[in-house]
């Protein structure tokens, strides 16, 4: 089962774009990202940019809007994912459990949907869908 972990930074959604890591925390989660490959469970990982270097486009008005970041009503962003491959949702969480996170940081776990947790009919509909996915779709 693939889930997808979501770190969410408090504070990040007022980050500069310029926002500056500290060494010693990469370090730590270094060392938490290779221990997720030794087990054979990390698939992909990033980190992701501040909002303040982002964009949105909404369609609200059923035309595209650009959105410059940072969002004005951004309560919580995202920072960045881990992708893993783990037997099933307690794994993930235990995975998540080992995170050298700070209190200021919260990981969301969310299962990856597979074309075979859906009706036929859905299936038929996304025909083609894997090979879109390139080489980490399953």
């Amino acid at each position: 089962m693939r889930f997808m972990m979501l770190m969410i930074p408090l504070g990040y959604e007022t980050a500069p774009p310029d926002v500056k890591l500290d060494p010693e925390r990469m370090a730590a989660m270094m060392k938490y990202n290779q221990a997720l490959k030794d087990a054979g469970v990390l698939i992909t990982l990033d980190g992701l940019h501040p909002p303040s270097m982002g964009a949105r486009v909404s369609f609200a008005s059923g035309k595209p809007l650009v959105t410059d970041g940072p969002f004005a009503e951004a309560k919580e962003v995202l920072g960045g994912y881990w992708m893993i491959d783990v037997k099933s949702r307690e794994e993930a969480i235990a995975w998540a459990k080992r995170c050298p996170a700070t209190s200021n940081e919260i990981i969301e776990i969310r299962q990856v949907q597979e074309m075979s947790d859906f009706p036929a009919d859905i299936q038929e509909a996304a025909a083609g869908f894997t090979e879109l996915q390139g080489k980490s779709g399953r």
